[in-house]
């Protein structure tokens, strides 16, 4: 592009048939591509019926979203809240165009994450990486906002590029592609934590180790952190499949519904595994308590023995005048042996009744 800066930090495309292109401005017609440098001129282009129009933003500054308004007569409401950091899931619409917030996103933790301050190498915290991808989707155009980096994005322009493409020249085809390949992430970030709530198990009830306990509720934080956002995210599908959509025909409308049901079952999979690290907690704990008790019960056991042997040893240390044993030969060694009898008798008996 001319200017340097939108270069840098702007990209965006013009389709007319089988084209995508991102980092610069393109628009093919007829098979032919050409690069558009005036930006300022996409409204003009939004006004071509065959013309289709992706715009995407990373940490867009006022100049861009002068451009949204100017360019695309956003609402200034709608570009409020597709700017502004940790928006919940939602879906708003407006004349001639929705609104979307998503969310991507990929596990850091386990044993690849950094110990965070004042906690051990040992007791390394899970960390799930959310990042906020707003959505603008209208006829014929779809603009996408972002502070960070989000590959699923040049995932979809990569699949948009293949010849003959099975997505589609509408902005429901696109539109499904992202979010497809956005929920469908969410397996794969939900099979490593799979591995690290089975890690987790097998520490609790093998080679536990203190920190163990902390990374079980640093998962359940995150575990809790994503499904508010999953969740949503199925009440949003939910809502664009229960009305009639002025944007999007209805054969586009039903591929929303395959993401829908991607969204229930990475939903149900997150409380499966939620329910699994409250019991492996729930079972640390149990076992804990069992062996608090076994611990208890044989220091009471041993108490008794010893009891017994002090009665029997207190007795023959009273050092009374007139005691037979005083001056019977034998009297020291059959008070040992006398204790020896009784403790070993206490300890079998408490053997056969199953306390020891």
């Amino acid at each position: 592009m001319q200017n340097a800066k939108w270069h840098g930090r702007t990209s965006g495309f013009y389709i007319l048939h089988f084209a995508l292109i991102m980092h610069t401005l393109h628009v093919c017609q007829s098979g032919v591509f050409c690069k558009v440098t005036d930006l300022n001129a996409i409204s003009e282009h939004l006004k071509e019926p065959d013309t289709v129009v992706w715009l995407d933003l990373e940490a867009p500054d006022e100049r861009e979203v002068a451009l949204l308004r100017d360019e695309f007569a956003f609402h200034p409401l709608a570009i409020e809240d597709a700017v502004r950091d940790q928006e919940r899931p939602k879906v708003d619409p407006y004349p001639g165009y929705y609104l979307f917030v998503f969310y991507s996103a990929a596990y850091n933790g386990g044993k690849s994450s950094e110990p965070r301050p004042g906690v051990s190498a040992a007791a390394r915290e899970p960390q799930i990486d959310l990042r906020q991808l707003s959505i603008f989707a209208g006829k014929n155009f779809l603009v996408t906002i972002h502070r960070r980096p989000i590959i699923q994005i040049a995932q979809t322009i990569t699949r948009w590029q293949v010849p003959n493409s099975p997505l589609g020249h509408e902005v429901s085809g696109i539109l499904h592609s992202l979010l497809d390949v956005i929920v469908d992430d969410y397996f794969s970030l939900m099979d490593q934590i799979v591995d690290w709530v089975e890690e987790l198990e097998d520490r609790i009830f093998g080679r536990f180790r203190e920190g163990s306990i902390q990374e079980i509720f640093s998962l359940k934080k995150d575990l809790l952190l994503l499904r508010r956002v999953v969740a949503p995210e199925r009440d949003v599908l939910n809502v664009l499949l229960r009305q009639d959509s002025p944007i999007f025909k209805p054969e586009g409308i039903i591929y929303m519904q395959d993401v829908y049901d991607h969204l229930v079952r990475v939903t149900d999979s997150i409380d499966t595994y939620r329910d699994l690290l409250s019991s492996a907690l729930d079972s640390y704990l149990s076992l804990q308590g069992n062996q608090l008790n076994q611990l208890v019960k044989t220091l009471t056991l041993s108490s008794i023995i010893l009891m017994a042997c002090a009665l029997i040893s207190g007795i023959y240390g009273m050092n009374f005048t007139y005691m037979p044993e005083l001056g019977w030969r034998f009297g020291y060694p059959f008070a040992l042996g006398l204790m020896v009898t009784v403790g070993v008798g206490l300890a079998l008996f408490f053997k056969s009744r199953k306390w020891w």
